[in-house]
């Protein structure tokens, strides 16, 4: 496969066989995707791999967390608090897409809230990536997790493997950190599921869109 290629069919899965990924794996393409650009240098990620015994315990956690409706104070804003179209409609479109592959209507809100908690099962996946950084990094850094998670997923496109980037995790700073047994100088940025597709997943047959090019591409000659 070639990067256009990986690129093209790279998208966030939503459904994952149970079938392990081989620990030796999960590793290498932790340590090839630290090729990625960084400013200076820095190489400002810090990635922790849960799979296994400790994957059972995170999801035991998580649906204790679910079940007492607990929650934790976010350390970023996952989404600008005043969105804006075009960006916001976007946002609504994506999830209308979702329920409307998963059968679940706008007016069943149980449904859709029960749905949103698969996100702390990992959507089935049996081994994870969690991505932190030090508190005392700015945006450009920041720019850098996401160009190493990039990486990181292309890589797995190419090994036959799936992923989901999940930015949910930061509801749950402090348990993560914890669980992490993550330094107070430290912070959660994402989680990232990752393992075999289910292709029988009906959340799997979304394809979000993009928008035209004319909207965000320039041309100075």
């Amino acid at each position: 496969m070639d990067v256009t290629e990986a690129i093209a069919a790279r998208r966030s899965v939503r459904g994952f066989l149970d079938t392990p990924v081989d620990a030796v794996l999960l590793h290498d393409l932790a340590v090839k995707a630290s090729r990625a650009a960084t400013g200076g240098n820095l190489q400002p990620w810090h990635i922790a791999i849960v799979q296994g015994d400790a994957m059972v315990r995170l999801k035991a956690t998580m649906a204790d967390k679910i079940a007492t409706g607990a929650s934790e104070a976010t350390a970023y804003d996952i989404y600008p608090k005043d969105l804006v179209a075009p960006y916001r409609d976007r946002r609504f479109a994506v999830g209308e897409a979702m329920y409307a592959h998963l059968g679940i209507p706008r007016d069943d809100k149980l449904a859709r809230l029960k749905w949103f908690a698969r996100n702390f099962e990992f959507f089935g996946a049996p081994a994870a990536y969690f991505c932190t950084v030090d508190r005392r990094m700015g945006p450009p850094q920041w720019s850098d997790l996401g160009m190493y998670l990039q990486n990181l997923m292309l890589l797995a496109v190419d090994a036959g493997l799936a992923t989901c980037p999940q930015e949910c995790w930061a509801m749950y700073p402090e348990t993560i950190g914890t669980f992490l047994d993550m330094p107070d100088d430290r912070m959660l940025f994402c989680g990232m599921a990752i393992g075999y597709e289910d292709k029988s997943a009906p959340a799997n047959a979304l394809r979000t869109e993009r928008a035209d090019e004319a909207e965000w591409l320039t041309t100075i000659r």
